[in-house]
């Protein structure tokens, strides 16, 4: 299932050397282009390896939007890993499931006083679209079956788990706290269990 395998470097702010090898994958169950992200060869390592599984987010992974906190979860894993290894699966799922055109329309609503699920229910979708039934499939061509899973999200830890992995231990994120985004994290703790903090 696993596919090709090249290095490559990562940037993330004045770091611009993070060694890294990136991974493709063919037979998942839908036709979108996932990758794993591998630091450290911990898909090959005797430890028990640190994933996480990174939905797809342009706005806060490229343009660091101020709607969300994407993109500094990212760059916290890929800095994490840096160090001590690691895997990140990017699961192209942008917009929790709705697409980049109909998150833009929720961002409009929120802009209106929605929250985050409000926006996407008012749209016609559910409150959260995205499987991680592939990343069950990925962790399995990396003959990853025990692993620490890097979330604040009791839904991913819930998904591989009745895949059949074994989630040793969640590794919570910070809270990536910025102007524009209060509303959004405090929406996924009452809505969906988040385990953030806020001081």
């Amino acid at each position: 299932m696993a596919e090709v395998r090249t290095r490559i470097s990562l940037k993330v702010g004045s770091n611009s050397d993070i060694p890294a090898e990136m991974l493709s994958f063919n037979g998942l169950i839908t036709d979108k282009e996932h990758v794993a992200l591998i630091f450290a060869q911990a898909d090959k390592s005797q430890k028990v390896p640190l994933v996480r599984i990174h939905s797809e987010c342009l706005t806060g992974d490229v343009f660091h939007s101020s709607r969300c906190d994407c993109g500094e979860q990212l760059d916290e894993a890929i800095e994490l890993m840096a160090t001590e290894g690691g895997v990140i699966l990017y699961l192209r799922q942008e917009g929790r499931g709705i697409g980049l055109y109909n998150k833009i329309d929720a961002y409009k609503l929120q802009s209106e006083g929605m929250n985050t699920y409000q926006a996407n229910n008012h749209l016609g979708f559910g409150d959260d679209l995205r499987d991680f039934t592939e990343a069950g499939q990925m962790l399995e061509a990396l003959n990853i079956n025990t692993l620490k899973l890097m979330t604040n999200n009791p839904i991913k830890a819930k998904a591989l788990i009745d895949y059949g992995l074994t989630v040793e231990k969640e590794v919570n994120t910070s809270t990536h706290l910025k102007d524009g985004n209060e509303d959004y994290l405090k929406a996924k703790v009452d809505k969906a269990g988040h385990k953030l903090t806020f001081d």
